[in-house]
C-alpha cells in the first residue's frame, strides 16, 4: 500500500541510492552503441480509478502500468525519478523494481497536463530477450560535409529512426555519416546501418540535408 510515510522514506532517504544505481548502470555500459540502463523503483496500487490517479498525483506520484506480460502491473513512481527517461533524447532499457519484484521493461508513452506539464500516466511495455521490440533511437550525424566547409547548411530532417529488433540488437543510437555530403545533396534512410535491427521508416525519407544559403546561392548561380 501506498502512504505520504512511505513516500517520503523514498524521496528523503533512498533517493540517493536510487540515482546511483541508475547511474552506475547506465556508465556501466561499456559498449556505447547498446540502449542505456536504468533503475526505476515503484510500489504497486492499492486502488485504481480516476479518483485513485488523482490523490497519486497529488502526491507527487505518477500513475503507471506495465503491459506485455501475462498480466497488466498497475503501479505508482515518484516524478521525480523519471526526470531522466522522459527529459532526454536518450532511449532506455527500463529495470522496474515494484516492491522487490523486477521486470525488464521499455517506456511506451507518457501523458502529460496541457498546461502545468505534469506527468499524468506512463505506460511500460515488458520485454523479454527472445521477443522482438519496436522502438525510437536517436539519429546522430558524424562526418564533416564538403558542402558545410564551403558554406551549406547542415539541416537534420530525421531526429530519431524506428527500429524493430531484439533487445540486445538495440543500439543506443543510430548514425548518419554527412561525409560525403556536397552543397545541395541529402543522405537518406537507405543509408543507415544497423546490424540485427530492421529498419521501419521509408527507405526514401531525408535523414541530413546540405542546404545552400540564398547569399551563396546567387554567387554559384552568378
Amino acid at each position: 500500500m501506498i502512504t505520504s510515510l512511505s513516500v517520503h522514506y523514498l524521496l528523503n532517504i533512498n533517493f540517493n541510492r536510487f540515482q546511483g544505481i541508475a547511474l552506475e548502470r547506465k556508465t556501466g555500459n561499456t559498449n556505447k552503441h547498446k540502449m542505456k540502463k536504468l533503475e526505476i523503483v515503484g510500489y504497486k496500487r492499492a486502488t485504481l480509478g480516476t479518483k485513485g490517479s488523482k490523490d497519486l498525483r497529488a502526491e507527487a506520484l505518477a500513475p503507471c502500468v506495465l503491459y506485455g506480460g501475462k498480466e497488466q502491473l498497475h503501479f505508482a513512481v515518484p516524478m521525480i525519478l523519471f526526470r531522466e527517461l522522459l527529459y532526454s533524447a536518450d532511449v532506455y532499457e527500463v529495470e522496474l523494481n515494484i516492491e522487490g519484484d523486477i521486470h525488464r521493461a521499455i517506456l511506451q508513452d507518457a501523458q502529460y497536463h496541457p498546461v502545468n506539464e505534469m506527468i499524468l500516466h506512463v505506460d511500460f511495455l515488458e520485454i523479454t530477450a527472445e521477443k522482438p521490440i519496436k522502438i525510437d533511437v536517436p539519429v546522430k550525424i558524424i562526418g564533416n560535409s564538403p558542402g558545410v566547409i564551403k558554406g551549406g547548411k547542415m539541416v537534420q530532417k530525421l531526429r530519431k529512426v524506428s527500429l524493430r529488433g531484439l533487445v540486445a540488437n538495440i543500439p543506443d543510437f543510430v548514425t548518419a555519416d554527412i561525409s560525403g555530403l556536397d552543397l545541395g545533396q541529402t543522405v537518406k534512410v537507405n543509408k543507415l546501418k544497423v546490424e540485427g535491427c530492421e529498419i521501419l521508416n521509408p527507405a526514401s525519407n531525408p535523414v541530413a540535408t546540405i542546404d545552400i544559403p540564398r547569399a551563396l546561392r546567387g554567387k554559384l548561380t552568378a
